[in-house]
C-alpha cells in the first residue's frame, strides 16, 4: 500500500515547506510555483523548472501577444487549457482552441496571441528550457 503524506496546507507536522526532488514528488500549482510577470499584464508560473524540462502555465488576457521570435535549441509544445490563440508560425496562422496544442520545432518563428475578447490560459513546455534561447525579430 502506498503512504500518503499530507500536504502543508493539510498541516503536516514536517518543519518547513515540502520540496519536490527526483524520489520525493509534490504537487505544484499556481498557489505554490514561482510566479512572473511578461508582456502587458501577461503572467507566467513554473510548474517545473530544471536543466533539462520548462513547464510553463501561462495566462494572456485579451489582445495581449509575445514578440515573434526563435528558438535556437529548444522545441516547445504550446497547449491550451482555457480559450483560443492565434499561434503564427512562420508567417502562417494557426487557431488554437482549448483542448488542444502544437509543437514547435528549433529554429520556427512564431508569435503567440490572444484575439479573443475573454482571457486564456495555456502551457509552454520546452525542452531544453528556452530561457537565454530566444532570438526576438
Amino acid at each position: 500500500m502506498a503512504k500518503e503524506r499530507k500536504s502543508e496546507s493539510a498541516g503536516s507536522a514536517h518543519d518547513g515547506p515540502i520540496h519536490a526532488t527526483p524520489d520525493r514528488p509534490d504537487s505544484v500549482s499556481r498557489e505554490n510555483a514561482e510566479h512572473y510577470r511578461w508582456g502587458v499584464d501577461c503572467d507566467g508560473w513554473h510548474l517545473v523548472k530544471d536543466k533539462q524540462l520548462s513547464v510553463i502555465e501561462e495566462f494572456m488576457p485579451p489582445g495581449a501577444a509575445e514578440v515573434r521570435h526563435y528558438h535556437e535549441r529548444s522545441q516547445q509544445f504550446f497547449y491550451i487549457l482555457t480559450g483560443e490563440v492565434l499561434m503564427e508560425i512562420n508567417g502562417e496562422n494557426l487557431l488554437i482552441p482549448a483542448g488542444s496544442g502544437v509543437r514547435i520545432l528549433p529554429g520556427t518563428r512564431h508569435q503567440i496571441r490572444n484575439p479573443s475578447s475573454g482571457p486564456v490560459r495555456f502551457l509552454v513546455i520546452s525542452q531544453p528550457p528556452s530561457r537565454g534561447d530566444r532570438v526576438d525579430e
